[in-house]
């Protein structure tokens, strides 16, 4: 098999961590947030009915932001830089699509050679001070079926695409004809185990390259 793009998650998938539940940790309210993360990523409950209240519980404000971006560089899993750097020699386009915060996201994509045109995500709202506001409720990727929508719009201009993650909102890309590796190299969910066209429970990234190129 031969993809013409690589979409990439990047909770547990291109970093170790998973954003949200660091911020609650962070902020004292990890074991609430923690919670509904994991019924959403396990598919007991819709993304939309606990995006907006993970973000109301914790408020990031800018600096947290950047604290996140630190800590998603530091933890990123092993063997990504090979992975992202092999993929783009073989003239492979690289997106990250993630239901994580943009503004966290894009150093860890820029230290990867990903243009922020490419980083699919939510925008985080703040005001003149640096304070949460809100997030970008338009956003697809702030409801279920949003991973779908994105690959989707991306197959409109490329023939084969492959969707590389840890959760159920990975398997949507399945939805838009997309294949779906399932990573299990951070944390091994059994629904993803059962959906994903492939699983792969290696703990290093680069286990993905013998078959997406």
């Amino acid at each position: 098999m031969s993809f013409d793009v690589v979409c990439f998650d990047c909770d547990s998938t291109l970093s170790r961590v998973e954003g949200i539940d660091e911020l609650a940790r962070r902020q004292g309210s990890f074991e609430q947030v923690a919670a509904m993360t994991d019924a959403a990523m396990n598919g007991e409950m819709a993304l939309e009915a606990v995006y907006g209240d993970r973000l109301g519980v914790i408020k990031p404000d800018q600096a947290a932001i950047d604290w996140l971006a630190d800590l998603y560089i530091a933890e990123m899993v092993e063997g990504v830089a090979e992975t992202v750097k092999t993929l783009q020699e073989n003239g492979k386009l690289i997106h990250i699509i993630s239901g994580g915060l943009r503004q966290a996201i894009l150093p860890l994509a820029a230290v990867l050679g990903i243009p922020d045109e490419r980083v699919h995500a939510v925008d985080v709202i703040f005001d003149e001070q640096g304070q949460y506001v809100d997030f970008a409720r338009h956003s697809p990727l702030a409801v279920s079926g949003g991973k779908a929508r994105i690959c989707r719009r991306l197959r409109m201009h490329h023939s084969s695409l492959v969707m590389v993650g840890d959760g159920k909102t990975d398997l949507e890309a399945k939805l838009a004809g997309a294949y779906m590796i399932g990573f299990g190299g951070v944390v091994k969910r059994p629904l993803v185990q059962e959906q994903a066209d492939l699983f792969l429970a290696e703990t290093s990234l680069t286990a993905i390259l013998p078959y997406v190129l």
